[in-house]
């Protein structure tokens, strides 16, 4: 239930108390508006002096004779209350006495939580509480009591209107659990009950609900009312994000559209706090003024660019890379200094964010901001990955594969770039070449000892042997035979795992090996579910080879 402020006076009100007032006197606003909601007469009318005088002890200098009915300011303060104490952050366990959630209320005076609704549209004081990492409605004992000793005929009519007999009870439970047979689900049926049973959609949501609880192993709905796993979230997100409508989901998964969202909501906010979002601190950033000198344009270059000579041998797609031109020593500080104060800013954003209570606000925002910092990186990467190519050129002789040093320097390049602070001075090819240089020098040695290790006494022999052409429609024919094979022990798998399977090992040939982490970002899950996920399809697969009698190397 929620509607708009009466008064526009006690919503600015509302905004300046939200924003200025420490958390303390937030708390005892709430108490005095309270108090004061139980002194005000619908007839009489109030000015604006007096109602902010006994909300904050002081006196208006705007609006101040400002006249309200006590009927319009009732109404503003029970959304001041609920306001005020959302801002606060107060827990449950410090409210001072009970507090009931608007199900327990609707159990305790058997009424339907639309009932309950009326109720606070009619005076009863609702406020916002943590119950543990979500934040809930609630009513505090007093505020009930209050509620009910003033409004003694409308709580009984509520009761009457709502209580149902034992024999309309046991209707509704038979009509529903054959609707579930026949496929439908408990929204659905609890909808066309209510049409028929001429009663809310709450009393009956109610009343099944509180029979699935009286009766654990005879559920109507078995499972549709328990928590959703991990898993099934995780499913939920990924099938959303591949364009899937939520009425549609909320249908397969027996879920209201509302609970599918806060489910798209928690896994997103997730992946937002999963971003790689570590940067170099910098006392430049907390300065005035600092985003708009930060993210002003890219200077230009004091020289003119001369377009660099390719070396010789290079394939096209290498060559390419002489085309982007070298950032100078401005352009470079300034990127990275934009860099690293992208991250900053999405770093302090990401702070708030709690998957329970996770705004899509808060979170397009984070994202635009790392958005923001992908292209950044990837401007410096480019600029940069000629040094990569050079470096390896010095480093590649013909028992290596110049690619695959390519690949691994690029790597580092990467890491460099993460890494790299730009206000100690230096630039960042020098840094660069270090890390990449120092990569090299760890890998290289590596791989010539595993060669050594495993080099047998018919190496010569073989590299002195006749080259005989190989047969291009054997070769088609055997790797046809692979991909066959690796297709039906593929289909061993669920569709979970052979699309982990295809990501990490590059099976569709359409786009690189992924890793844990990216493959998790993808399907909306930590890297350690992917991995474990991994392994045991990779067992799965090896006793499908095993069963299909196919050769697997040692």
């Amino acid at each position: 239930m929620r509607t708009d402020y009466r008064s526009p006076i006690i919503s600015q009100l509302r905004d300046q108390q939200i924003r200025y007032a420490p958390r303390a006197k937030k708390l005892e606003q709430i108490n005095r508006a309270e108090k004061l909601l139980g002194e005000l007469q619908p007839r009489r009318t109030y000015t604006y002096e007096y109602l902010c005088y006994r909300l904050t002890d002081f006196r208006p200098t705007s609006f101040p004779n400002t006249k309200l009915t006590g009927e319009d300011a009732g109404h503003d303060l029970r959304l001041f209350v609920e306001d005020m104490s959302d801002s606060a952050n107060m827990c449950v366990e410090d409210a001072g006495e009970p507090v009931l959630t608007v199900s327990e209320l609707s159990k305790a005076f058997q009424v339907s939580t639309k009932t309950i609704s009326r109720w606070r549209q009619q005076g009863l004081v609702s406020r916002r509480f943590m119950f543990g990492r979500r934040k809930r409605v609630g009513f505090l004992k007093s505020s009930i009591e209050r509620f009910v000793a003033d409004n003694r005929d409308r709580v009984q009519r509520g009761r009457k209107f709502s209580q149902l007999t034992d024999q309309e009870r046991q209707e509704i439970v038979q009509r529903a659990r054959r609707l579930a047979r026949a496929g439908g689900c408990p929204a659905e049926v609890t909808k066309r009950l209510a049409k028929h049973c001429s009663r809310s959609v709450e009393t009956i949501r109610y009343t099944l609900r509180q029979f699935d609880k009286d009766h654990p192993n005879e559920e109507v709905f078995p499972g549709a009312s328990g928590p959703l796993t991990e898993e099934i979230k995780a499913k939920i997100y990924q099938q959303y994000r591949r364009g899937e409508a939520v009425e549609a989901l909320a249908k397969q998964y027996c879920r209201t559209k509302t609970s599918v969202y806060r489910v798209i909501n928690e896994m997103r906010a997730d992946r937002i706090l999963e971003l790689p979002l570590d940067f170099m601190p910098n006392d430049e950033f907390r300065r005035r003024g600092a985003e708009r000198r930060i993210l002003a344009p890219m200077p230009l270059s004091d020289t003119s660019v001369k377009k660099a000579r390719v070396p010789k041998g290079l394939p096209p797609y290498l060559a390419s890379l002489y085309d982007v031109p070298l950032l100078s020593r401005e352009q470079e500080r300034h990127l990275f200094r934009m860099f690293n104060y992208l991250k900053y800013r999405a770093t302090k954003l990401r702070k708030s964010i709690d998957p329970a209570t996770a705004k899509s606000s808060e979170m397009d925002a984070v994202q635009k901001l790392y958005d923001q910092v992908v292209t950044v990186k990837n401007q410096i990467i480019q600029a940069n990955l000629r040094l990569v190519v050079s470096i390896a050129k010095r480093h590649v002789d013909p028992a290596d594969n110049f690619f695959e040093l390519i690949s691994d320097g690029n790597m580092s390049l990467i890491r460099a770039a993460e890494k790299f602070d730009y206000a100690r001075g230096f630039k960042f090819s020098t840094y660069a070449s270090w890390a990449i240089m120092k990569n090299f020098a760890r890998t290289i040695p590596g791989e010539y000892k595993h060669r050594d290790r495993f080099r047998t006494s018919q190496d010569e022999a073989f590299s002195l042997a006749a080259e005989h052409r190989s047969d291009h429609f054997g070769q088609e024919l055997a790797q046809n035979q692979r991909v066959g094979e690796v297709g039906r022990i593929l289909d061993t798998l669920d569709s979970r795992e052979q699309a982990i399977i295809i990501h990490r090992f590059g099976l569709d040939h359409s786009r690189e090996p992924l890793t844990l982490k990216e493959v998790g970002a993808e399907m909306g899950v930590t890297k350690e579910r992917i991995r474990q996920i991994e392994v045991r399809a990779l067992n799965k697969l090896r006793l499908a080879a095993q069963e299909a009698k196919i050769d697997l190397p040692d």
